[in-house]
């Protein structure tokens, strides 16, 4: 819910038309190809930006689905704007509004706010014009509809912009679910760098928290038991001694791949299995030739591996 008395009226990009009283006219017909056919009668006019086609709404549906109207019309209002018997063809009591929203994004909020089947929104641009709008005149009803809208498999929206939203209106399950979504990302590509400069700080640090938490917690695992150390050691079968630098250099190549992508499907799914790092590891024996003992169980160390990336965070 918005707190519509932070706005003043008075810096919307708004004007309002009164209609002059007139003893030779009491009424006038307008060009009924001037109104959206869905919005032809009511005794409020809509007009936006363009201007090139109107919106004739209730006063009352007004006010009962957006803040900012219910305030505006609360206002003392003057005797040319009492109500007068409304129809198609006479003149709207409370006047014409100019809003400063394109005639699609008008259409798509007062829609909602009428409880009109709703057209598809095809892009990213459309819904946050559409977000703006709702925001700017305190719609709580088509908020709600938008909430589910994004959380549509259907609808395509990238994750930092769904994080971004869902941070700002206070939704904290599609938030979390936005911040799965961005670990498939590398947070300083710099396609990024736009999205990230549009989130709050507060928003922006805890997606830095939660890509960091996953790299240092799998460093932090790797380093742990039944892994080895890393260093020398002797070999358990003929006691020679032996060196753990192919796993040494196999983690580090993780690590630096979980921090590019802290998702780490491509750790587990294709690494793992292709990496050069990954293949001298498993072919990697006890340099003794009358002993030559494979130094990793390689099925044993995959399923940790992947165990471990499987137990990261994943949310905010």
């Amino acid at each position: 819910m918005f707190n519509s008395t932070s706005k003043s009226l008075s810096t919307l990009d708004m004007q309002i038309v009164k209609r002059a009283p007139s003893q030779e006219m009491t009424e006038y017909k307008p060009d009924p190809l001037l109104y959206h056919p869905l919005f032809s009668e009511g005794d409020t006019v809509l007009s936006p930006k363009d201007g090139e086609i109107l919106f004739r709404v209730y006063s009352h549906t007004l006010k009962m689905t957006s803040g900012f109207f219910r305030s505006m019309f609360s206002l003392p209002q003057s005797a040319s704007s009492s109500p007068s018997p409304s129809n198609s063809t006479s003149s709207p009591p409370n006047g014409i509004f100019y809003l400063e929203e394109d005639k699609e994004t008008l259409e798509y909020l007062l829609r909602m706010m009428c409880g009109l089947p709703l057209p598809n929104i095809e892009t990213t641009e459309q819904l946050e014009a559409l977000l703006e709008a709702v925001e700017k005149y305190d719609t709580p009803g088509p908020l709600s509809i938008i909430r589910l809208l994004v959380m549509t498999p259907s609808f395509n929206i990238h994750p930092f912009k769904l994080y971004g939203v869902a941070c700002r209106f206070g939704w904290e399950a599609e938030a979390k679910h936005a911040s799965t979504q961005t670990l498939a990302y590398n947070l300083l590509d710099a396609e990024v760098r736009p999205l990230l400069q549009r989130l709050s700080t507060d928003s922006l640090l805890k997606l830095l928290d939660l890509h960091r938490s996953r790299r240092e917690g799998l460093r932090q695992r790797l380093n742990d038991t039944p892994f080895v150390s890393g260093t020398t050691a002797t070999c358990i079968n003929c006691s020679s001694l032996i060196d753990y630098h192919t796993w040494r250099e196999l983690k580090y190549k993780i690590i630096l791949e979980i921090d590019v992508r802290p998702l780490g499907d491509t750790v587990v799914d294709v690494g793992l299995r292709d990496w050069p790092e990954a293949t001298a590891c498993w072919n990697a024996k006890c340099p003794l030739a009358n002993c030559s003992r494979n130094l990793y169980d390689k099925n044993e160390t995959l399923r940790v591996i992947r165990d471990c990336v499987a137990k990261l965070p994943k949310t905010i």
